[in-house]
């Protein structure tokens, strides 16, 4: 009996021992080098790649392993291929030149894709004169970071996605530089994830465009000098705090356009510079907290179609108009923000003003309905307009007001 024990456990030993991760080392001359170390490679294998030029045709990864570049090998598409299709889960991706896929009117081609697949890192690498840049389909629990993306869109119809998530979870976009493709980042039926500290800029459409995407956060990031801003729609549960939106400018150019969303957050962004910084149509119970509206067209146009939105402790400074508005009934709650143009007084001194302001002129709402009337901005008559309405209102909504207005600056948390 001791001898069958001992067997038992000299077996259990053996095969219970840890298996040895190799190091490969590739380096280019050789015909496919890459191509043939991740066929050789084992799951937790590494491949360190050695700078040059790698033209492979797409490069399959499916099984666990790390792929290092050191000093920036580059992966060329050749203006044909998908560059790299992974296929396994617990995939690294590090330190790549992805340059030159292949772009198609009918397919959505990418220098990366991950297919059906999680826990996977793609960080520190280049994404150069590429169609779509990483695509994401159906993929869960997956880190892209430190990443730069450069492309070559000159409109919506010949250009594509920066990073492109597709019926994804758990996602984590975090510190990338995304310039030149048609949308920055782009989310479509993506839940419970994280965009953080990218800088989304110079792209032919949205910064960033959400579409039917529940539960996520986009925090600290840059959106800037982009062809109609930021998008968020059909969405519910979004956070959108301490971002900059700015330079977003155009005839339908927002800092964020939000269509139909609802049980949202916008708190503590930085809006200057853009067209209009908040563009609301159908959203409901959004808070809008803590924001600073600066420079801009319109800091906010809110349609009739949204009701149980809060604007509360926000600054509206130098805005060519605070508040713009299609109708006269309005279900939402205006109150603490502070407004430059507030010509209140404050007898009891408490940092409140004793009268509503009303920062509905109506001006704003004559350019609303008939945009050819921005002519006459600025001009005597418009401002006497203003002024009497302010007196007897009769054009502007009566419910539209902020009972108490702050007669100082606020103290915000914006971004800096």
């Amino acid at each position: 009996m001791s001898r069958i024990i001992y067997i038992c456990l000299l077996l259990g030993s053996l095969f219970s021992s840890p298996v040895i991760a190799n190091t490969i080392l590739v380096s280019p001359g050789n015909n496919k080098p890459l191509s043939a170390a991740i066929r050789k490679a084992l799951p937790g294998d590494t491949i360190i790649v050695a700078a040059g030029n790698y033209k492979e045709g797409t490069l399959a990864v499916n099984k666990s392993i790390t792929l290092i570049g050191k000093n920036q090998p580059e992966l060329d598409g050749e203006y044909k291929y998908e560059i790299m299709i992974i296929n396994s889960d617990h995939v690294t991706i590090d330190g790549f030149v992805f340059a030159n896929s292949g772009s198609s009117s009918y397919e959505d081609i990418a220098a990366l894709r991950i297919m059906q697949k999680g826990y996977i890192t793609i960080r520190n690498n280049s994404f150069v004169r590429n169609f779509f840049g990483i695509y994401c389909q159906n993929a869960h629990s997956c880190t892209i970071s430190n990443n730069q993306f450069q492309s070559y869109a000159k409109n919506e119809i010949s250009s594509a996605n920066g990073i492109h998530c597709w019926k994804s979870e758990k996602m984590l976009i975090a510190n990338n530089d995304i310039s030149g493709h048609r949308d920055g980042i782009y989310f479509e039926f993506v839940t419970n994830s994280t965009i953080k500290g990218n800088k989304s800029h110079k792209n032919a459409r949205y910064g960033l465009h959400f579409m039917f995407s529940h539960d996520n956060a986009f925090i600290q990031n840059e959106f800037t000098d982009n062809g109609a801003g930021v998008a968020v729609m059909y969405s519910h549960g979004v956070s959108m705090i301490r971002n900059l939106f700015a330079e977003n400018w155009g005839a339908a150019a927002y800092g964020i356009l939000m269509k139909d969303i609802t049980d949202s957050r916008v708190e503590s962004n930085r809006f200057q510079r853009n067209t209009s910084a908040i563009h609301m149509e159908g959203s409901n119970r959004i808070q809008i907290t803590g924001n600073l509206f600066t420079g801009n067209g319109w800091a906010i146009q809110i349609q009739s179609s949204c009701t149980d939105d809060t604007i509360k402790g926000n600054n509206f400074i130098n805005n060519s108009f605070d508040i713009a508005t299609n109708g006269t009934l309005q279900l939402n709650l205006f109150t603490g923000n502070y407004w430059d143009k507030y010509e209140g007084y404050d007898l009891n001194r408490n940092g409140t003003g004793d009268i509503p302001y009303r920062p509905v002129s109506m001006y704003s709402m004559i350019v609303e309905r008939n945009p050819a009337s921005m002519i006459l901005f600025r001009s005597f008559m418009t401002t006497l307009m203003d002024k009497a309405e302010k007196v007897i209102p009769s054009f502007t909504p009566e419910q539209l007001k902020d009972e108490l207005p702050s007669i100082h600056s606020l103290t915000l948390n914006t971004y800096k």
